[in-house]
């Protein structure tokens, strides 16, 4: 019951009450007869929920709002943004924009959705940021060690000299003004996957907020955005997965506390990776090198307020390492939680923005 509702239910007993109770009494009595409407009336609203798969993981949203919302007109929009964004850059189907430009040979300019222009946009600041290790064009490098089809293998230097020669963020011109992209190289293609997460999380949530609706936490594939806080007024609280293949486990638990929107997104070398030849090889390249990173660098949490920019900084953080990667994010004020392997432990590190920060509180580690 709302508490408009609660006080037309209230109006109905005053008039009853005064025949048989002294007017001060009974001013009294009805004062406090309002409070306790008042007070059931306010009991924290319900959790709402919504999950599925899509992009080849799960997700899972939680909202809540003092006002009436309508979840079937939500979970169409929600349905809406995966189908908008498919379309737009899925690398799993032929017909999407980006296979299609990625299938062309064509050097010529094309028009482009305007969130491949926006993308583009993050992937270009990125990589400069990160001395060019972040670069969405290294899809050639990933076939060629054999992370896409799983034939994981050691390729020659001359095959990497070869490939690299097919890559390079540089090669892929924008024009922002008449919403178009062209390419350098005809063989040349593009992986926005390394943001696609975040990407979706950004377009969800403005779905909430054009609904009105800004008390929720919106989780895809690990990488989450929270906004307000839970219906009994407490902060939203998460996990750090602790980087152990094949389990779930939390190495850190996080308050975030903003009204504003916070985000996390997490890169990780644990969960795919190949051995050769006493070797280990993640799936994190290095596109200066051509190759896995070569680091103890196994986890880079990475907290902000643009969810896409939050991922691409954390796959850049993985492939930086933890010292490269302390210098570029003490740079940018990036707050950023590593997790490092080391001979019989783990190791953390917490960069100064993140130590500092307003939004996001680290919790006692676990052991």
């Amino acid at each position: 019951m709302s508490p408009a509702r609660c006080l037309v239910t209230m109006s109905n007993y005053i008039p009853a009450l005064a025949f048989r109770i002294p007017y001060p009494v009974m001013r009294l009595f009805a004062a406090g007869l309002l409070a306790a409407l008042l007070s059931g009336c306010e009991r924290p609203p319900d959790m709402q929920l919504a999950q599925g798969h899509a992009q080849g993981t799960t997700w899972h949203i939680k909202w809540w709002s003092r006002q009436p919302t309508d979840a079937k007109t939500i979970d169409r929009d929600f349905q809406q943004v995966f189908d908008d964004i498919d379309k737009a850059i899925s690398t799993y189907r032929d017909d999407s924009w980006l296979a299609r430009f990625n299938a062309s040979r064509s050097t010529d300019w094309q028009p482009a959705p305007e969130q491949v222009i926006q993308l583009l946009g993050i992937a270009r600041q990125v990589n400069q940021a990160s001395r060019g290790c972040f670069d969405p064009t290294i899809a050639p490098l990933f076939r060629l060690w054999g992370f896409q089809d799983e034939q994981f293998h050691v390729p020659s230097d001359h095959d990497i000299r070869q490939t690299l020669s097919e890559v390079g963020l540089d090669h892929v011109h924008v024009d922002t003004d008449n919403g178009r992209i062209r390419k350098d190289l005809p063989k040349l293609s593009i992986d926005l996957s390394s943001m696609g997460e975040g990407h979706t999380i950004n377009r969800l949530s403005r779905v909430l907020e054009a609904h009105g609706i800004n008390n929720y936490l919106v989780e895809m594939g690990g990488d989450l955005k929270a906004r307000g806080h839970k219906p009994d007024g407490s902060h939203w609280r998460v996990g750090l997965q602790a980087p152990v293949p094949g389990q779930r486990q939390v190495q850190r638990i996080v308050t975030l506390d903003s009204e504003h929107g916070v985000t996390l997104d997490t890169s990780g070398t644990y969960q795919r990776f190949f051995d050769d030849d006493g070797h280990t090889y993640g799936h994190i390249i290095d596109a200066r090198t051509g190759r896995p990173t070569s680091h103890d660098l196994v986890s880079a949490s990475v907290f902000g307020h643009n969810a896409a920019l939050s991922d691409a900084w954390a796959t850049a953080m993985l492939c930086l390492g933890e010292k490269e990667g302390m210098q570029v994010a003490n740079q940018q004020q990036l707050p950023v939680y590593f997790m490092e392997r080391q001979p019989g432990q783990l190791a953390t590190r917490v960069s100064p923005a993140l130590e500092h920060s307003n939004d996001v509180q680290l919790a006692k580690k676990t052991d």
